[in-house]
């Protein structure tokens, strides 16, 4: 932190030149992070309040919400905010945070998703062993290892990335403080910084995705051997969506993590790709793991008649009223 004094603050990117189009971006990023936070916020209230949803995949649905909450929380609203005010400035301390932060939340979701994809292998390839695998003791072990491995490394790339110096020039080329943005505008050599990238894609994300890969493979080769037709496209149905959104989540920031230097007028682009890592992925994966689930919607159902019963008694009586219309 020492060296990097010769500058004192950052100027981020806005999405676009014009004020009209920013406003639009900015509007529609928001209703994306809107529709974010209430996607998650049922799926938190309804697994919590829900004591039928105990087992341990809405634990770890809970715990993917609550985490996907504070991701986009992160770069979203700063940067629609500070798009629509022109502001750009961020300073040093809060670049530090932001990166930090956001790395130890991808990490986390990483990590989350592979233990997802291990607890849906067991219920439905070794299902009478699942609660003696899937036990509550395991899945806390899991939560807390997932955090603290994503704290240590986080803490690494952003002390390492802070202790080189910026002494030229000070706008990053995207909408929030990203780790390679960053690294490009150090006037030190930042070999190492790229090595632990390099290192850590590898070793986590690489790790992650084959992991993924495999228990979503094997699941679908068991699903396959059922005889009944309507279950195999159920099991399509849900493996498939998990699979494209866990690759979207990964491959895209390998791109821009693993990429070399980009030249200015690709600094567009990449943004557009950084959106699929960063904004994407909360949104939809409480659609794809929530909310077409059945069982979650009975629950969303039930807790919505506990706590919002004259709508539960309109919903009821419109429907009684529609069955006397039809007889």
């Amino acid at each position: 932190m020492v060296n990097s004094t010769l500058v004192t603050e950052f100027f981020l990117e806005v999405f676009a030149e014009t004020w009209e189009l920013r406003l639009l971006l900015s509007v529609l990023f928001l209703l994306v992070y809107l529709g974010s936070l209430l996607g998650n916020l049922i799926i938190i209230i309804t697994t919590t309040v829900d004591q039928t949803l105990k087992t341990p995949m809405y634990f770890f649905l809970r715990n993917l919400s609550i985490l996907d909450m504070c991701y986009i929380s992160i770069t979203v609203p700063s940067s629609c905010i500070n798009s629509l005010t022109d502001y750009r400035n961020i300073s040093v301390a809060g670049c530090a945070a932001q990166i930090f932060l956001f790395l130890f939340c991808a990490c986390v979701e990483t990590l989350f998703l592979a233990i997802m994809a291990q607890d849906r292998y067991v219920a439905i390839c070794k299902p009478l062993l699942y609660h003696v695998i899937m036990n509550h003791q395991f899945c806390v072990r899991m939560t807390l290892a997932s955090l603290l491995s994503s704290v240590v490394l986080a803490s690494v790339h952003t002390f390492k990335a802070f202790q080189l110096s910026f002494c030229h020039y000070n706008v990053i080329p995207q909408f929030f403080c990203d780790l390679p943005s960053l690294l490009r505008l150090s006037c030190s050599d930042t070999f190492n910084n790229k090595l632990l990238i390099l290192l850590s894609d590898i070793g986590l994300g690489g790790s992650c995705f084959v992991f993924i890969a495999i228990s979503y493979t094997r699941i679908l080769s068991t699903v396959l051997k059922i005889p009944i037709k309507g279950e195999r496209g159920k099991a399509f149905s849900t493996c498939v969506p998990h699979i494209v959104v866990v690759s979207l989540f990964l491959i895209t920031a390998a791109y821009v993590y693993l990429r070399p230097p980009v030249e200015t007028f690709e600094v567009v682009h990449e943004m557009i790709i950084s959106i699929f890592y960063t904004m994407i992925p909360p949104f939809l994966n409480p659609i794809i793991y929530s909310l077409r689930n059945k069982q979650i919607k009975k629950a969303v159902r039930k807790v919505t008649s506990q706590f919002f019963p004259y709508l539960s008694i309109k919903g009821t009586c419109i429907h009684h009223g529609t069955l006397e219309k039809k007889n």
